[in-house]
């Protein structure tokens, strides 16, 4: 398992995270949620192991992460950021094999490996695109695929101990309505495929209620919530971004809507600064 437990971030005199308890279980998906500023983007820092508490603890598996091999963390969990800077004119596939490099794979197998990713991102038919000219949007698939692509070339025949991790920053924020579904419903499959667990940063409460198990409600860097994804409650949601919400039961297998009134909430608002 891969886990916060009472953590804490502060810098400078900006306390980011405040006492925050998480966890990101194989075979489960996380949905991280909260106003801009709620802490995040900090928490999943400290998950990843790119940042460590100034309180409290970042474990996987009962294991601090700074204690770590970075090759041996690069097998178990992945991180996809929620901007993707490109810095050079690399071709998707060339940054694909940069993700898989530190591990030694047969070239033909490498190869099915980077294509099979790329399929499953929805991001198969821009191999040979150099980044500078792709969208955002066909960043942001890349740079999903390049995170399979990592966690799938550090196993290749081996034998890894223990779950993998996929750790993704508002993956959607880019993407059309068709692709956010196809995004996530990847991110379930890899899930559902390899037993690993999966924690994702989501503004659109409507996509977390139908792709995560888990939510996690954050604000003002503590926990203001946490449970079912589908037993989000309305009135928490109300005091947490201060505007009305309704929530709509479809029938099973379409899920659950949340939709923002824009109308004030009676209760007011919980504090973030």
């Amino acid at each position: 398992m891969l886990e916060a437990i009472d953590a804490g971030l502060t810098i400078g005199r900006a306390r980011l995270l405040d006492g925050v308890t998480a966890a990101v279980r194989p075979g489960r998906v996380l949905a991280i949620l909260g106003p801009n500023g709620a802490g995040k983007s900090t928490l999943l820092s400290l998950l990843s192991g790119e940042r460590r508490p100034t309180a409290g603890r970042a474990l996987l598996d009962g294991v601090a992460m700074a204690a770590i091999p970075a090759p041996r963390l690069a097998v178990r969990r992945a991180l996809v950021a929620q901007h993707q800077a490109v810095a050079f004119a690399f071709s998707v596939e060339e940054v694909m094999e940069l993700a898989t490099e530190p591990w030694l794979i047969r070239p033909g197998d490498r190869r099915a490996l980077i294509a099979d990713c790329l399929m499953r991102a929805g991001a198969g038919g821009l191999a040979g695109r150099l980044m500078p000219q792709l969208s955002g949007g066909e960043r942001q698939r890349v740079a999903f695929a390049r995170a399979l692509a990592q966690l799938a070339a550090g196993r290749h025949g081996r034998d890894v101990a223990g779950p993998s991790y996929l750790l993704l920053d508002e993956p959607t924020a880019s993407l059309d309505p068709a692709h956010q579904h196809h995004l996530l419903r990847a991110a379930r499959d890899w899930v559902e495929r390899t037993g690993g667990g999966c924690a994702v940063i989501l503004h659109d409460l409507t996509l977390a209620a139908r792709y995560a198990d888990d939510g996690l409600l954050l604000a003002g860097g503590r926990v203001a919530w946490t449970g079912a994804m589908t037993g989000l409650p309305v009135p928490v949601l109300e005091r947490v971004f201060g505007t009305a919400f309704v929530r709509l039961d479809l029938p099973e297998a379409e899920g659950v809507v949340y939709a923002a009134t824009g109308r004030a909430a009676a209760s007011g608002k919980i504090n973030c600064e």
